[in-house]
């Protein structure tokens, strides 16, 4: 069993930096960076502080998490909450009841006109021709070598428009490789239109999440069916809500303007209050996707890895022409060298990137993410191994410290919950 927060807990391994959490208050004294604290988490790497070196973006949501004592953070150069009442807290309450994460640092861009679906095929490794009006699909942009730029998420919202949401780091150059794609085959009939900062974006994860969003959302909720979405109105304002979960839980993402945005999260917090809803940072957010078996692009995707090495075959559809599908067909016929896989501890400790995995003594691959779950209580992490290494229950081992570590290798995700309704 995982233990409370206020007892003895283990580190977390984090991609960012943690920021402090103000002078005896548990929580920021003011909007400005702080010295970093001690966590019950450590940072794999050092990150660049908010105030250094460039200023850092806001969401429309900052001066909220500020005025909740939010930890605040560096990602994707925007400043972000890391956490408000602990990891451990916001990633049970989660998985218990709901929790609210701003996510408009996330990336949107229109696409429309009559061959917006043309650039899109060119670009994605989807096949995106069944697509209908309503449904959200995942999709990879590849470069001519097969490489990951970017998984992103396809909605369909009319005949001829659609809207791709990017990760934040990679926004911008997913835009400026989608105008490229547009110019170099020669596709007038789409037009390009970056809404990343006029758009704002808020998703409500875990098992009453559909109960406290129904309350304010116009329209058939509990019928919207997972990866679909619907135009509706949310506490009076428009809104698009799609249901997904990057958590592993059933949950939804709410678009508004981002000059309403806060209107709806603040609803969302009132509304929500007796069902335990509480706001979540990216602390948790990142156990979650990890016990989920959800990738993070820097960690697990990234230019050099292809969707064959990471569980994205499903979504890479070699009937159709796109920028990278030559590559990606050559390594599917010669077969891949290396695979995305998870991996529990055996022995006592936490694995975090770049630690090495080992076999018969000798370095075989590197860790890509690690933590303790709170959910089932053990460290797990994900890692990339040679082919020969992928199969569940293969016994390998990890360098901590300059230790060797037992672990094994298990089938993802790590938790799966029970799926009812539209889910």
């Amino acid at each position: 069993m995982a233990r409370d927060r206020d007892q003895a807990s283990p580190k977390f391994h984090l991609p960012f930096q943690t920021p402090s959490l103000g002078a005896g208050t548990g929580g920021r004294s003011d909007a400005g960076p702080t010295r970093a604290p001690s966590l019950p988490f450590r940072p794999p790497y050092a990150a660049r502080p908010p105030s250094q070196e460039k200023r850092m973006k806001k969401t429309p949501l900052y001066e909220r998490h500020v005025a909740l004592g939010a930890a605040m953070t560096e990602f994707g150069g925007w400043t972000m909450p890391v956490q408000y009442t602990g990891v451990i807290d916001e990633h049970k309450n989660t998985r218990t009841r709901a929790g609210l994460f701003d996510v408009c640092h996330m990336g949107e861009i229109d696409v429309e006109g009559p061959q917006a679906l043309e650039l899109l095929q060119r670009v994605m490794s989807r096949n995106l021709s069944g697509q209908r009006v309503g449904e959200m699909k995942l999709s990879a942009i590849t470069n001519e070598r097969g490489g990951i730029i970017d998984d992103v998420t396809v909605y369909r919202r009319g005949r001829e428009h659609y809207m791709v949401v990017t990760n934040a780091a990679t926004q911008e150059g997913d835009m400026a490789w989608l105008l490229k794609a547009k110019e170099d085959f020669g596709i007038a009939g789409a037009v390009l239109t970056d809404r990343t900062d006029t758009v704002g974006k808020v998703d409500i994860q875990g098992p009453l999440a559909e109960k406290i969003l129904s309350e304010i959302a116009e329209g058939d909720l509990p019928g919207l069916r997972f990866y679909h979405a619907m135009e509706t109105r949310v506490g009076g304002m428009n809104a698009l809500v799609s249901r997904s979960g990057y958590t592993g839980e059933d949950g939804f993402e709410v678009y508004a303007q981002a000059g309403r945005i806060g209107e709806i999260w603040d609803l969302l917090m009132h509304i929500g209050e007796p069902y335990g809803l509480k706001p979540a940072g990216l602390g948790a957010r990142d156990t979650l996707r990890l016990e989920a078996g959800m990738m993070l692009f820097g960690h697990e995707m990234g230019e050099t890895v292809t969707p064959f090495e990471v569980p994205y075959g499903w979504i890479t559809d070699l009937d159709k022409e796109f920028i990278g599908r030559a590559a990606l067909k050559k390594q599917k016929e010669e077969g891949v060298r290396r695979k995305l896989i998870g991996f529990e501890l055996v022995d006592r400790g936490i694995a975090r990137q770049g630690y090495s995995v080992l076999a018969a003594g000798e370095k075989i691959g590197e860790v890509t993410s690690g933590t303790f779950s709170p959910t089932l209580g053990k460290a797990i992490g994900l890692a990339f191994v040679p082919v020969r290494f992928k199969d569940p229950g293969t016994e390998i081992g990890i360098e901590i410290r300059g230790r060797r570590v037992r672990a094994r290798v298990v089938a993802l995700p790590f938790y799966r919950r029970r799926k009812t309704g539209g889910q």
